[in-house]
Formats: structure tokens, sequence, C-alpha cells
């Protein structure tokens, strides 16, 4: 089963100047809303797509597997993480 990872050199982490969370790469910055960002945090490369989900449902309610993985495939269309 693929699991999510953030590639190499790309780094999830707190702005406390823009007071949101950051992904920060070699060709940029982009700044995630709080779900996808959520979602980012969870992105070890251990935890499946359905533990992520299982996961995120602990925190909030509501969560869809299907709009986890909506987030993860715009995230890897980005280029900042991949499937392992």
């Amino acid at each position: 089963m693929a699991k999510p990872k953030l590639r190499n050199g790309v780094r999830l982490t707190y702005d406390r100047t823009r007071q949101t969370h950051v992904l920060l790469f070699p060709e940029g910055v982009l700044v995630p809303n709080a779900t996808a960002a959520a979602v980012l945090g969870l992105c070890d490369g251990e935890a499946t797509v359905e533990e992520i989900t299982a996961s995120l449902g602990e925190r909030y309610s509501g969560v869809r597997a299907q709009e986890v993985v909506d987030v993860l495939e715009k995230l890897a269309d980005r280029q900042v993480l991949r499937w392992t």
C-alpha cells in the first residue's frame, strides 16, 4: 500500500511571522491551508492513506478518505511529496 512522504529537501514548518504553516522546498514556499497542513504533518512515509484518514478523523469530524486522497494528489502534482 502506498505511503506518502515529503520529498527530500521539503519541510513543513510554522512561520510565526505569517502565523501559519509553510512548506519550504528548494524551488520556493507554499502556504498550505489548515487541512493540507494537517495532512502534510502526517506524511512520514510510514502511514498509509487509511491511517492518515483515521488519525485526522480523531481530531476532526467528517474526514473522508477521498478528500485526503485529493489533497495528497494535489501535493504530489506540486512535486512536494512522493509515494513510498
